[in-house]
């Protein structure tokens, strides 16, 4: 085998992440018919803030609060709960995309793996459990817990000293964002794989080590 980890980014990797059906759910019950219009406007605040925190501008609780902050006047709850809210939401909604779950089952006990998410650490654990994926994974590593997020090798640091004594040559990052999965992993020294299920053009100078459009050819990888 050519590499003895492999690491996944979760959101569009692993997982579906349909933030507007999660917001659309968690307001209901506060009779906020929440629309795409409404959802539009949220994202025009929501999408800067990840690319601030991306480049270790503002912290994980600027983004909970400041996205939620008009939500909050809306319906009078504090923005750190409606952010619970929503992550309680997304562990219930969010499912393995296509080729996921019989592509680990494939890899399972043939290499480690382990998850490198920039996202906040209420949503993980449960999301793994409610889709029953969690015995795939001996780490997981979230953004929120060490303080800086992908691209930074900080977070990546943080994950090789729990992963024991691994040579980065047998690392793989696996992610759908050239920007922070594979600039990350290209920043501490290890191949990475672009999972490419949208078929963009790489009009960028970030170049991946592979590049997938099917989960499952990453078996082809690995095995290689």
């Amino acid at each position: 085998m050519k590499y003895q980890w492999i690491l996944f980014d979760a959101d569009e990797t692993l997982f579906s992440f349909n933030s507007f059906l999660g917001l659309k759910s968690m307001l209901l019950k506060y009779n906020i018919d929440f629309t795409p219009e409404d959802y539009a406007e949220f994202q025009a605040i929501n999408k800067p803030l990840w690319v601030a925190y991306q480049n270790n501008e503002i912290e994980a609780k600027d983004i909970q609060r400041i996205r939620f902050e008009k939500l909050s006047k809306q319906t009078g709850i504090e923005p750190l709960i409606l952010n619970s809210q929503l992550m309680e939401e997304m562990a219930l909604l969010s499912h393995p995309l296509d080729g996921v779950k019989s592509t680990l089952d494939k890899l399972y006990g043939r290499v480690k793996m382990g998850i490198i998410t920039n996202g906040f650490n209420a949503l993980q654990q449960k999301r793994l459990m409610n889709t029953k994926m969690d015995k795939y994974f001996d780490l997981v590593v979230v953004s929120e817990m060490v303080g800086e997020a992908k691209p930074s090798p900080k977070i990546f640091e943080f994950a090789f000293s729990q992963m024991g004594d691994v040579e980065k040559e047998r690392v793989l990052m696996v992610g759908d964002t050239l920007a922070s999965d594979v600039q990350g992993g290209i920043n501490v020294g290890i191949d990475t794989c672009w999972f490419n299920h949208a078929e963009e053009n790489n009009n960028t100078a970030i170049i991946p080590t592979h590049e997938i459009k099917l989960f499952s050819d990453l078996i082809k990888i690995i095995s290689g």
